[in-house]
């Protein structure tokens, strides 16, 4: 099947650039070519959700240290990658693939409660507590299910992406990984079907440079993950994802060409991690407190705050307000979901079969029946 190539207008952005696509300098000065194209309670939502994404990271590290919670993978650092691919999505329309980290992305595309209820396992969790804290989903919001195994979930998004060719719809499917899902297999494979069926999906890679305690120099020869976008004949983007507009305008550029049927794109978003992997990982091990500052320095939401003050729709007092307002908001929302109760041990039995089996049924009937005896 031919590959239709996207259009080419003035105004376009232009793969396989040598230097990331950035739209505001480290000091939040707009030094694109390109006009915002966002009106300004947009560009103030888009604030807002940068800034809750950061901020419910921190209070999953509190829930963590509380022992409210068992697991966690900081996405601080991510933000503006996460909340601009969210942006530049049609929200409810288009469909989600995400990867393990994207906590800011789940939060922009849902609501700070549901993931929350998700992290916590309660009655309110759309998972029914079967999944593991950072693994959320939503059939409302068009957020298909995490998955631990690196790249697992990029052959389905592909096969997503074809469904919606089937069916004649004009849906797109973005799916997020990191740059370690890009060395395997499943990964590979999906490119390439995509690439070959034309279909409609977009390959977003949160690049901060390590898989877990893995190099990017250890794991491939590319000088660039977006250059290995050309060997499936497809576009490559290469943006600072720091930037909030920059990701935003590369990824609705590359969502609205396959919308318009013009094929799958790769777009490497370089971003960096403050955090360790996980919970679960010492990152002193593999990288120096140095480099972390200095990745911090280039931090997207002071850059993004600086712009908005530029253009008089931000101030320091308004800024005060909303960190001290959303602080408070999850803080009680944390509190109100943990207060519900916990998912019933029956629930272990939904959602697997159409058709229930015998054995099944006979074992959730005991389960029940010991609830019932013990007053649950």
């Amino acid at each position: 099947m031919a590959q239709l190539k996207p259009r080419q207008t003035p105004d376009r952005l232009r793969p396989f650039t040598h230097e990331p696509i950035t739209a505001l300098d480290e000091a939040g000065r707009w030094t694109a070519r390109f006009a915002p194209g966002l009106d300004d309670e947009t560009l103030l939502e888009l604030y807002r959700d940068l800034v809750t994404a950061r901020l419910i990271d921190e209070r999953m590290h509190k829930l963590l240290r509380t022992g409210k919670t068992s697991f966690i993978a900081p996405s601080g650092g991510h933000e503006a990658a996460q909340v601009g691919i969210a942006h530049a999505m049609r929200r409810g329309h288009d469909w989600a693939f995400p990867y393990y980290r994207d906590l800011g992305l789940a939060t922009a595309l849902s609501s700070p409660e549901t993931v929350l209820a998700q992290f916590l396992a309660t009655r309110d969790d759309l998972c029914k507590g079967r999944q593991m804290p950072c693994h959320f989903s939503s059939v409302e919001d068009r957020i298909y299910a995490v998955c631990s195994s690196i790249a697992s979930q990029v052959p389905p998004a592909v096969g997503t992406a074809m469904g919606a060719q089937v069916l004649g719809t004009d849906e797109v499917v973005v799916v997020t990984f990191g740059d370690g899902a890009t060395s395997e297999g499943d990964w590979a494979a999906a490119m390439n079907m995509a690439a070959v069926r034309n279909a409609p999906i977009v390959f977003a890679c949160q690049n901060n440079g390590y898989a877990i305690s893995v190099g990017l120099d250890q794991q491939t020869r590319s000088k660039r993950i977006a250059d290995k976008a050309r060997g499936y004949d497809i576009p490559g983007y290469l943006v600072d994802g720091m930037d909030a507009m920059a990701v935003y305008h590369v990824m609705h550029q590359a969502i609205e060409d396959a919308r318009a049927g013009h094929g799958p794109s790769l777009v490497d978003l370089n971003v960096y991690r403050y955090g360790p992997h996980s919970s679960s990982d010492d990152d002193s091990y593999y990288r120096s407190r140095e480099e972390v500052e200095a990745w911090k320095a280039r931090d997207p939401l002071p850059r993004m705050r600086a712009w908005l003050e530029s253009r008089k729709l931000w101030d320091a007092q308004r800024d005060t307000e909303l960190y001290e307002r959303t602080t408070q908001y999850l803080a009680d929302t944390a509190d109100r979901v943990l207060a519900g109760d916990a998912p019933p041990a029956d629930w272990m039995f939904d959602d697997v079969f159409a058709d229930m089996p015998w054995h099944l049924r006979e074992q959730r009937d005991l389960v029940r029946a010991e609830q019932a005896a013990e007053g649950q």
